[in-house]
């Protein structure tokens, strides 16, 4: 199946979900209450980036985001490195890590709310927590996944620890650092919508939140489609950049 075969079969199963969004409710054999017609919906959304309210809730959002993403790849990845290359520290953090890293976040939220109130950092810290754990468990695994003949080879010719970070460990974990960040971002992402939808003032999440208590279905669905296609724009964006560099691998 060529490339172009591909594309045309996705672009046409796309439409026809499109297509079907926007017919069924029309002919009303879905009911247009719950699920607006999707031309309806690109409408809401038209002229809700129109409001200067919307550009406040999405500048607010996306610095939430990017400051707890700031905050959990560098920690995480030290963390997720140290406990990889130091086996004490593995054998007495490792099953601990694990252990939480199985229950879900979300019911820590109220202990974060209580901490810092209703703020921003309630919602940065948060969404920092829940993405550390993966970006600490994937570090480790990416260290891991190094061969040791490669780095006992560096070794004996010398290498000091800055060459060994940048000629074996990088060229070798650069294409699941990559993964890793990609998705690090889901669980980032995730963290501020919750954060926002259960306790918030302000941000896209609060304001998706508000419009499904107040069945206002065309806005609610105008904000998913918002939401969902800046998601999938950055992790497209880090595939393609993941595909570009799948060839430092060592």
């Amino acid at each position: 199946m060529t490339r172009l075969r591909l594309a045309l079969s996705r672009a046409a199963l796309l439409a026809a979900v499109l297509l079907a969004w926007d017919l069924l409710p029309r002919w009303e054999v879905i009911n247009p209450a719950l699920l607006p017609p999707f031309g309806d919906v690109m409408s809401t959304l038209w002229d809700l980036l129109q409001r200067p309210k919307v550009h406040d809730a999405i500048a607010v959002t996306t610095a939430e985001v990017i400051v707890a993403f700031l905050i959990a790849i560098p920690l995480g990845t030290v963390l997720g490195v140290l406990i990889a290359e130091k086996p004490y520290l593995g054998a007495v953090f490792k099953p601990l890590l694990f252990y939480v890293f199985s229950i879900p976040k979300s019911i820590f939220l109220p202990m974060f709310i209580l901490v810092f109130g209703i703020t921003f950092a309630q919602k940065v810290a948060y969404a920092a927590f829940t993405t550390t754990f993966v970006v600490l468990m994937s570090a480790t695994a990416c260290v891991e996944s190094v061969k040791s003949e490669y780095i006992e080879v560096a070794r004996s010719y010398g290498a000091t620890r800055r060459q060994l970070i940048l000629r074996v460990y990088i060229p070798s974990m650069l294409p699941m650092l990559l993964e890793t960040i990609r998705i690090s971002m889901i669980f980032n992402f995730t963290g501020v919508m919750i954060a926002e939808m259960y306790a918030s003032r302000t941000g896209i999440g609060h304001l998706i939140g508000s419009w499904g208590e107040n069945f206002q279905m065309p806005q609610l669905f105008a904000g998913i489609v918002l939401l969902s296609a800046i998601a999938i724009l950055f992790n497209e964006s880090v595939r393609w950049l993941e595909e570009r560099c799948s060839n430092w691998r060592t």
